[in-house]
């Protein structure tokens, strides 16, 4: 097949990174003498890792991280924590057990920096995360009330964890909290929760 009518069948098909670098595979292929499917395996193998690499990006830009933070740029030196213990947050067996982690501890402990490294990790794993600042949630949870709109709730459904930072830090109304308990209270047994406090279970 011609040249330009395969590059013009690849652009159909929206392969847009394998139309980008047909020449290229394609030209070293055959001066190095690799077979008619060696060449056509690196081509769908570099779309297949550019899209991988987009989806990650997308999940993570979804989920609305305030910022990136990693488990190697964690301190665990002057923190009492347990490194393996954590580290075991990594293979996502809690979240494919919709099981739930509660950080609990005082300003700069680095419970968000730990809620952010195991979310941003399952959003490249594949899963679907989603980060809200507790209050920010509890205030679109009192306005969709407010205009009866009830979407956040099923939206959230559909995730497979959420992170629910800085819970305790700021007041919210009595309404503000019934709603929350009852958004956790849906969530609970269907998404995996991570949540960030300053309050001891007493509270």
């Amino acid at each position: 097949m011609p040249r330009l009518e395969c590059l013009s069948l690849i652009e159909q098909l929206k392969l847009s990174t394998m139309y980008k670098h047909f020449d290229e595979v394609v030209t070293e292929g055959i001066k190095r003498k690799r077979s008619t499917l060696d060449i056509l395996h690196r081509l769908l193998t570099i779309e297949q890792t550019e899209r991988n690499i987009r989806s990650i990006e997308y999940r993570i830009n979804q989920a609305k991280f305030p910022q990136h933070k990693s488990l190697a740029d964690f301190d665990f030196k002057n923190t009492p924590l347990n490194k393996p213990a954590i580290t075991l947050f990594m293979d996502n067996d809690f979240i494919e057990n919709k099981r739930n982690i509660i950080f609990v501890g005082g300003p700069g402990t680095g419970k968000t920096h730990l809620a952010t490294a195991i979310g941003i990790n399952a959003a490249t794993m594949g899963k679907k995360v989603r980060f809200w600042n507790v209050l920010d949630l509890v205030n679109k949870l009192e306005l969709d009330k407010e205009m009866q709109k009830y979407k956040l709730s099923n939206q959230l459904i559909k995730h497979d964890l959420i992170i629910l930072d800085e819970l305790g830090y700021l007041p919210f109304s009595q309404k503000g909290g019934a709603l929350l308990f009852h958004l956790i209270s849906q969530l609970h047994e269907h998404v995996s929760i991570i949540m960030t406090t300053n309050l001891v279970f007493s509270e």
